[in-house]
């Protein structure tokens, strides 16, 4: 990779290099690279430089970001965040680059009729990683459970280095009733997920975006989502929750959603729906992407989403 990317630099075949992420070689190549052929370098960094990342992982990380990540980095003309959140987080590592705000992209699905089945459906959808909050959303089901026979709990993604396992040993040991490990969801498969859900719910501790958020809210299902990612808009929009990262106020909110009528729910996610179709389409987001670029390169007035330092 390091070798193609000189080799396209070199030849002058590109003038941006897009970089996604941080923490891996591929993602020091690219500001060596711009550094070395007087490339551009626009840096995504999501959610990696937020103060939950920098905090956990591996003892190396506290080498590699001096001596290896940290000087890459500084060959950015431009940082995109994806919510307020990130940029704050930028800014907090010392790095002084334009940012440019702006929120990821999301698919509008086709609704389908939705058959209601024995139970209501309260889904949880993403990696099962110790981030993503599931030690607090499997003791607040716990709790819960019994005021409210008629909802189930589902629990779809994948695998994240042995903490499914985990959680589904805690389930075990809290005794959970109703309760659903179902795995990768993927496709079509994912989206009949989402559908067949009234409630979505994501207790995450660290996201510079959420993308699962805008996909349950996409589909029309009104979403509880922790202050660990920026979806204050939910409340904002009444098209759900925005609750604190704790045990007490997760309980507390699964309290009052789990007691609305369908009806209420149905006004909810159908507020959130337009609101991504509105803010969040792929032909908003990429205008705004490709003018950033296109002033990246050719300067001019700059783009009102991108902060100065």
């Amino acid at each position: 990779m390091c070798r193609w990317l000189n080799e396209q630099a070199r030849s002058r075949s590109i003038e941006i290099i897009h970089n996604h992420s941080l923490w891996m070689m591929p993602n020091v190549y690219p500001g060596v690279v711009a550094k070395k052929h007087n490339i551009s370098l626009v840096t995504s960094p999501r959610g990696t430089l937020s103060e939950w990342a920098l905090q956990h992982g591996s003892v190396v990380k506290h080498l590699f970001w001096p001596l290896v990540q940290k000087p890459a980095l500084a060959a950015t003309v431009c940082f995109h965040a994806t919510a307020e959140s990130e940029y704050e987080d930028i800014r907090r590592t010392g790095f002084c680059q334009p940012v440019a705000v702006i929120p990821n992209g999301i698919d509008i699905p086709t609704l389908t009729f939705k058959p209601r089945g024995a139970f209501r459906t309260l889904l949880f959808l993403g990696r099962v990683h110790p981030k993503k909050g599931l030690d607090l959303l499997l003791p607040a089901w716990r709790t819960v459970q019994q005021r409210f026979p008629d909802w189930r709990l589902v629990v779809a993604g994948p695998d994240n280095g042995g903490y499914l396992r985990k959680m589904q040993q805690l389930a075990a040991q809290l005794s959970l009733q109703r309760i659903e490990f179902v795995g990768l969801l993927e496709g079509n498969h994912k989206w009949e997920a989402y559908q067949e859900a009234d409630i979505f719910v994501l207790p995450t501790y660290s996201e510079n975006f959420g993308m699962t958020v805008a996909e349950a809210l996409a589909a029309g299902v009104p979403a509880i989502v922790s202050k660990g990612a920026p979806w204050q808009g939910l409340e904002q929009r009444r098209a759900g929750w925005w609750i604190d990262i704790d045990l007490d106020s997760l309980v507390s909110c699964l309290d009052h959603a789990l007691s609305q009528e369908p009806d209420v729910l149905r006004e909810m996610g159908q507020r959130g729906r337009v609101w991504m179709q509105n803010e969040f389409s792929w032909e908003k987001v990429g205008t705004m992407m490709d003018q950033t670029y296109r002033w990246v390169l050719s300067g001019g007035k700059k783009p009102d989403w991108v902060r100065n330092g």
